[in-house]
This record gives C-alpha cells, sequence and structure tokens, in this order.
C-alpha cells in the first residue's frame, strides 16, 4: 500500500509538472502572439507615416499630387464636382456648354466610381443657369485619364444634332499625345480595323487590338489580303509629328472615326510608339507597368519601379464643330503635361 502510495504521489507531481509545464508554453504562445500584434501594428503605423510623408523629390511629390487629385474627385460631394467642373466652363450658349475635363474623371460611371461627369449634369445644369435648368446631355465621350475640351447640350434635340455631327465625321478634332519612341514615317494615316478581344494570361482582361485586312507575304514582301474580323470597326487616324527629344516624340493626331481607344491603339500597335503613361497598351500579353527608356526616365528623374504613376499624356486639344457657323474651341494643355514636355526638352510648338 506504501508503495502505491509512493507511487501515486509521484505521478502527481509528475502531472502538475506537465500541467506547469503546458501553461508556460501556452503563455509562451500568447506572449509570442501579442508581440508580433505589436510589431504588425508598429509596422503599420510606420508605412502609413510614410505615405503621408511629402516626398522630397519634385517628380515624386508631383506625381503623388497628381494621383492625390484623381482620388479626391471620386470623394468630393457631387455640389463640389459640379463647381469644379463650372469653374472649367470654357464657352456657352444657348445650345452647348463647353467644359475643360480634368484629369482622372470619368465620364460614365461603373464598378468603382463614385462620381463621374454624366452623374453631375442636374447640377451643373442649375449653376450655370437657374434652378429650373433642365439636366445637360453628354454629346460624346474622353477616356477617364484623357483631359480637354468636351462638348454638353443643354436639349436633347441639340445632343441628337451633335451626335449626328459626329457620327457623319464633321466635328475636326486635335489632340496632342507624348509618345514613346519616333514614328516612322514621322506624318502619315494609320488605317487599321480595330477590334475588341480577350487577352487570355495568369490575368485574363480585354483589349482593343488591331485587325488588319492585309498581311505582309515574308518571301518577298508583298500584301496580300488576310480573312478579316467581321466584329472589327473601321479606324483612320491621321498624325503629325511637332517635336522630338529624350527618345520621345510630341504629336498632334486627329482621329477620322471614334473608334474606342483609337488613337492609343493605333500609336502603340500601328505605329510602336505607345502613348506615355498608356500603362493598358504598352504590352499585349499582360498588364503591367509601361517600360521606360532610359534616358526618358533620366530626364523625368524617375525610376522604372515608379513608372506605373505616370499619367497618361493624351489630351483634347481642339475641336471645331460647325454649328451654323463653326466654333473653335482650344484648350490649353494641362499643368501635368506642360512639366513633361519640359522635363523631356520637347519644344511646344507655336500655334
Amino acid at each position: 500500500m506504501a508503495a502505491a502510495g509512493g507511487a501515486a504521489r509521484r505521478c502527481w507531481r509528475r502531472g502538475v509538472g506537465l500541467a506547469r509545464a503546458v501553461r508556460g508554453v501556452c503563455g509562451s504562445g500568447r506572449a509570442t502572439a501579442a508581440l508580433r500584434a505589436e510589431e504588425l501594428a508598429e509596422r503599420l503605423r510606420k508605412s502609413e507615416e510614410q505615405q503621408r510623408e511629402i516626398p522630397k523629390d519634385p517628380t515624386q511629390r508631383w506625381l503623388r499630387e497628381l494621383a492625390a487629385m484623381s482620388q479626391q474627385l471620386q470623394q468630393v460631394h457631387p455640389n463640389v464636382l459640379a463647381k469644379i467642373l463650372k469653374q472649367r466652363t470654357l464657352y456657352q450658349n444657348e445650345e452647348i456648354v463647353v467644359i475643360d475635363k480634368p484629369y482622372g474623371l470619368p465620364v460614365h460611371g461603373g464598378p468603382g466610381i463614385k462620381n463621374c461627369i454624366a452623374d453631375v449634369l442636374p447640377i451643373l445644369a442649375k449653376m450655370l443657369e437657374n434652378m429650373k435648368a433642365e439636366p445637360l446631355h453628354l454629346c460624346h465621350r474622353l477616356d477617364k485619364e484623357t483631359t480637354g475640351v468636351m462638348v454638353l447640350a443643354r436639349s436633347k434635340e441639340a445632343a441628337e444634332k451633335i451626335r449626328l455631327l459626329f457620327k457623319t465625321r464633321q466635328v475636326e478634332k486635335i489632340y496632342w499625345a507624348i509618345v514613346l519612341g519616333d514614328p516612322d514615317p514621322v506624318e502619315g494615316v494609320v488605317e487599321i480595323p480595330i477590334v475588341e478581344k480577350e487577352v487570355k494570361s495568369h490575368q485574363s482582361h480585354f483589349k482593343m487590338t488591331l485587325a488588319p485586312r492585309y498581311r505582309v507575304c515574308p518571301e518577298d514582301g508583298r500584301l496580300l489580303k488576310a480573312r478579316g474580323d467581321g466584329r472589327a470597326e473601321r479606324a483612320v487616324t491621321r498624325y503629325r509629328r511637332l517635336a522630338a527629344a529624350s527618345a520621345c516624340s510630341l504629336l498632334q493626331l486627329q482621329p477620322v472615326t471614334g473608334v474606342k481607344h483609337q488613337i492609343r491603339v493605333h500609336l502603340a500597335y500601328g505605329l510602336g510608339c505607345p502613348i506615355l503613361g498608356d500603362h493598358k497598351y504598352s504590352h499585349w500579353s499582360k498588364l503591367a507597368p509601361q517600360k521606360l527608356p532610359e534616358l526618358t526616365l533620366r530626364r523625368l528623374k524617375l525610376e522604372q519601379s515608379k513608372a506605373r504613376h505616370l499619367p497618361l499624356h493624351l489630351h483634347a486639344h481642339r475641336l471645331c464643330l460647325p454649328l451654323g457657323q463653326p466654333l473653335d474651341f482650344v484648350c490649353k494643355l494641362p499643368l501635368f503635361f506642360q512639366k513633361t514636355l519640359r522635363k523631356l526638352e520637347l519644344d511646344i510648338p507655336k500655334d
């Protein structure tokens, strides 16, 4: 019995020791988890502070300001956005209102978009005329990242009339763009149909692309008729080089037709000169930041890893609208576009 009692006491002591050891391990685990949580919180705090810090480098500060401006346009109250557009009014009469569209503001709504031009047209109409004014109407569209001249109509009848002018190619549109490389030849016409296709890769997505009706015979260089895509739309873009420097060019563009992303596709895939900041059409098979030449990076004082922050340098510079008498609207380049021209030493031509 005494032996049995001693064995029981030894087992009890071992049990107590094991329990203490388990409690020690568990307590250590909780302490480690708490320590890791504190470290994670500290890292997050430092990261947020770094994001709030104003970069010392002027180029980084400029890109940060531009990105912040686009985000602010999505966060402001619709009344504030309408006031911004009112301040950017270039011209108005009894039929139309012409505005200078800011960078980063979409024309239409969609997933993830809180503010767009279409949504604030009723407010803008009242600010421009009176509280009983009819909502303004869209006559055409510009990409979210495109800046410049945009025409709105005061009535449905005026909007239909202007849309017909666009459709029948009676509206003269002139764009300016900074592109990578130098087009060959320096002046000409790109006339290649465009179609939308799915890009199947690790991150599948849709892009507009060329659908040429001819191909070059590899043996003798002759043009051979290719099998066309029935969904492709005719697309014609005139272009002319205005200046060249720093492995880039400033081009004047006149889209004769109005296919979605026409200028961007014709420049990137037709001429091999993608627009500076056009990360979507600088590659076909992937979604990745645009790869910039070393000379361009040096002139912009930019690292390749930061190239993804570069904005699209496409500006609707001029629009001639034949409403009774021709109305000619010219919109000056946005500040970021002007800064890029200076950094790249591209001389702005005198109009």
